[in-house]
Formats: C-alpha cells, sequence, structure tokens
C-alpha cells in the first residue's frame, strides 16, 4: 500500500507549520521548487522562501549566512547537486563552522529514474557521512518524514535529509514513535537480520515473508539514520541471528553497509552480504528496470539473505 501523500507534500506542509510557529524557520531552493514541492511555500511564507536560481554551491553559503544570524535554513535541491556540487561548501561554510543547515536531497538512486545518470546520485550519503558531526538521515515513508522534520529543525546540527520525492510505500502508522539516530525493529527473527533503509524497507519486509516461507526467519531493522549510527542495534541484532544483510538505493562503498560492517567488524563480526548499487553509475529508466538491473530488488534480498545463512558456522 503506497502513501496518500507525496513525501514533498509532507515536507512542504511541515515546513510551512514550523515557519509559520518559528520565525528563524527559512526555505532556500535552487530552482526546484516545483520538483521538491516547496510551491505552497512560497505561496503561503513568501517573506521566509528565497530561490537563488541554479546555483547550488551559492545557496549552501546563503544557508551557512542566514544560520549564523541564528536562521535555521532548509536548503534543497537533486541529491548530486545538494552534495557532489556543493561539497566544499558543505565542508567548510556548514560543518567546520558548526552551523545547523538542513539540506535536502531529492530523488534519490535509482528514483531519479528519467533523469538519468547525470541526476542519479549512489554516493550522496557516503558524501555526507564523510564529514564531521553531519547528521544523515533517510526517512522511510511520509508519517516518518512528518514526525521527523521537527527534529531535524531542532537538532542543533548540520543535517542532510536524503528524501524520496513522490508516493512512498506505507511502512508505518501515526503510532510511530521514533527517534533520530535509533534503528527500529519492524519485525523480529532469529536466523538472520535484514538492516534496510529508505525504498529497500518495504522491500526487505516482502522478503522476510518469501523467506519464512523457505523456513527461514528474517529480523527486519529500519536503519533511517545512517549517521550518527545506531551502534547498539547493529550489535545486538547481530547477536540475535549470526548473520546480516544490508539492503539500500546506494552505493556499497561507503553507504549503509560500509557503515554497518564498520559496527560489526569491530564490535561482533559476522557473515554480512550487501544488496546495493555495487560500481555502476546510474541510467535513464524505471524504478522497477533500474531496480531489476541494479540488483536491489525484493528477490535479490531474498538471495542474499540465504547466502549470508549459509555462510553461518
Amino acid at each position: 500500500m503506497t502513501d496518500e501523500l507525496e513525501m514533498r507534500q509532507v515536507y512542504c506542509a511541515k515546513l510551512i507549520e514550523l515557519s509559520k510557529a518559528d520565525e528563524n524557520i527559512v526555505v532556500l531552493e535552487a530552482d526546484l521548487m516545483s520538483a521538491n514541492g516547496t510551491k505552497n511555500f512560497f505561496k503561503e511564507v513568501p517573506e521566509k522562501a528565497f530561490n537563488v536560481g541554479i546555483a547550488e554551491a551559492n545557496m549552501i553559503g546563503v544557508a551557512a549566512g542566514m544560520a549564523t544570524f541564528g536562521k535555521i535554513p532548509f536548503a534543497a535541491t537533486f541529491a548530486p547537486f545538494a552534495t557532489r556540487r556543493c561539497y566544499d561548501q558543505i565542508a567548510i561554510s556548514v560543518a567546520y563552522s558548526k552551523l545547523p543547515v538542513k539540506i535536502v536531497g531529492t530523488d534519490p538512486g535509482v528514483c531519479a529514474e528519467v533523469n538519468g545518470g547525470t541526476h542519479m546520485s549512489f554516493e550522496d550519503m557516503g558524501i555526507m557521512r564523510g564529514i564531521c558531526d553531519m547528521v544523515c538521515f533517510e526517512p522511510t515513508d511520509a508519517t516518518m518524514m512528518s514526525k521527523a522534520m521537527k527534529q531535524i529543525a531542532y537538532n542543533g546540527k548540520p543535517t542532510y535529509v536524503r528524501l524520496f520525492r513522490k508516493k512512498a510505500e506505507k511502512v508505518f502508522d501515526d503510532s510511530l514513535d521514533f527517534q533520530l539516530g535509533k534503528a527500529i525493529e519492524i519485525k523480529d527473527g532469529k536466523d538472520v537480520t535484514l538492516f534496510a533503509s529508505g525504498i529497500m524497507v518495504d522491500r526487505a519486509i516482502k522478503a522476510s515473508e518469501l523467506l519464512a516461507s523457505d523456513g527461514i526467519s528474517a529480523k527486519v531493522v529500519n536503519i533511517h539514520t545512517w549517521k550518527p549510527i545506531d551502534e547498539e542495534a547493529i550489535i545486538s541484532s547481530a547477536k540475535a541471528t549470526g548473520a546480516v544483510v544490508v539492503c539500500e538505493n546506494h552505493s556499497i562503498r561507503n553507504g549503509l553497509s560500509s557503515a554497518v560492517s564498520e559496527v560489526l567488524v569491530q564490535n561482533f563480526p559476522v557473515p554480512a552480504e550487501f544488496v546495493g548499487i555495487n560500481e555502476r553509475f546510474g541510467e535513464v529508466g524505471k524504478n522497477a528496470y533500474l531496480s531489476e538491473k541494479f540488483g536491489i530488488t525484493t528477490e535479490d534480498i531474498v538471495k542474499a539473505a540465504k547466502k549470508a545463512v549459509s555462510r553461518k558456522g
């Protein structure tokens, strides 16, 4: 079942709500208001909305300047432009300066679809994960996005939000109560743990159901915050199941697979398999086609889980 609202609609609605309650909340766009869903913000709160044009690095500099005067800026553009194109400005003007700028990268990984390889970022979280004190968050569905916005606004940290723009597969209901940096166990299991983020969470849940029909009990854990990562949840899950699979719509190099592996190798090494992008650039295509081509489908998770279980001593 898909969400009723697009993620970008929820993002904009919460921004309007926060901005009307706090004069310091401002929004910056690099001429992508329609794509990122913030046209209503520009209409309802125009005095707090700034379109800097197609000049993403400058947008980050402007956001940093605003933050030095106490503003809490949300700056958005497509994921590769929010990260690759602006890396030095983010590292120096934002993170090194300890400013709470919120950077939103939209259409991550295969979700860029027909925009193709130039707009298809498989390395954005890896780039941002490498910056000191940067919080890296990927919401799972509209419910999580809505409940995360206030935490993001007031965490006092530079923060990168990896945002799927359209309707996500619904995973959580309104009872969701979560914290940035704390993983969520969606399903218990004893044979293998499936760590997943973003669009891969729903696929991991479906994979666990297929695995159950083959007699394999899979724990499903949503790691929505890649940094700071929930080490305790990773270690306890690995101890409980003895094998893990990491599922990400991102390069396995320096992505979630690397982040989980860093925790495991230092604390509790177990057999681990990775379902993610492996040394590939993006290309034009729809989500289903690209997911199959790049090996990040539900079926790929099932295969990886069976392999991980077979490697257990």
